[in-house]
């Protein structure tokens, strides 16, 4: 999303910082859960068999939003937003795949319900008022991580590349990392509750959970400390570079102005 507003994705390399030390603290604790809930077996179960037709199929449908993203981005900029080109390669993917495996139609009922529910935060984001919003700073972008975890990070990603004045990479953790705290924080989160019904438990999340924000936490202040902060403007020019000055409000040792990295 960043890329297509274009956003370098040189400058976001620096959330790994964030999402190493975050793994971290979440990894140990998350893998207790897991072994406790599941057990590491040596052999497998009898009976599973990878079905290789529709990792086939998988593939296909990844390689083609790939695909399409790279081109229409790249070589037609200018009318990537005139029509769902990345949506339309999905489709075209699977509905040609149809005669390898049927498609499970009797999900689309409850993708439809997850679809509008995240067109509507998208709709309410879109109504918001950019002059609104508070200064852009590292204080905000942290903050960013726990409300995207409760009303999606795509609408709340829209909203802060069109303000402009953030660190991108601060930003790509915030609403990604931290925006996947519970289980409407992300559309992959949503989709699946959507087929488990049970994991729409938001206190669920955050007790069984609790580790993974402690993590978002410690690795937003590894990265604040290691990387500091450095504001990026709006991007209407893509990869040309642009300076924004900087308020008061700036990490010790950062440049007052600060320029595209």
């Amino acid at each position: 999303m960043m890329w297509i507003d274009g956003v370098n994705p040189l400058q976001v390399l620096e959330a790994y910082v964030a999402a190493g030390a975050a793994m971290l603290i979440f990894g140990i604790p998350a893998s207790i859960q897991q072994q406790r809930y599941s057990p590491i077996t040596k052999e497998p179960a009898v009976g599973i068999v990878v079905d290789w037709t529709r990792v086939f199929i998988v593939a296909m449908i990844l390689i083609a939003a790939i695909v399409v993203n790279v081109i229409v981005n790249v070589r037609f900029n200018e009318i990537a937003d005139t029509f769902p080109f990345i949506g339309a390669a999905v489709w075209i993917a699977l509905l040609s795949c149809i005669p390898l495996r049927r498609p499970a139609w009797e999900e689309l009922p409850n993708a439809f319900k997850g679809s509008i529910f995240l067109l509507s935060l998208v709709l309410a984001a879109s109504m918001m008022p950019v002059q609104k919003l508070p200064e852009a700073s590292w204080r905000v972008a942290m903050g960013l991580g726990f409300v995207s975890a409760v009303f999606d990070n795509i609408p709340l990603t829209a909203l802060a590349l069109k303000q402009g004045g953030y660190d991108w990479g601060f930003l790509a953790y915030a609403v990604g990392f931290g925006g996947s705290m519970i289980w409407f924080g992300s559309s992959a989160g949503v989709a699946l509750s959507n087929m488990y019904p049970d994991a729409k438990n938001a206190l669920a999340w955050v007790r069984g959970g609790w580790h993974v924000t402690v993590a978002y936490v410690v690795g937003f202040m590894v990265m604040l400390v290691i990387m500091g902060w450095f504001p990026q403007p709006r991007h209407e020019a893509p990869h040309r570079a642009q300076t924004v000055p900087i308020s008061t409000d700036r990490v010790p040792g950062a440049s007052i102005v600060a320029t595209s990295r």
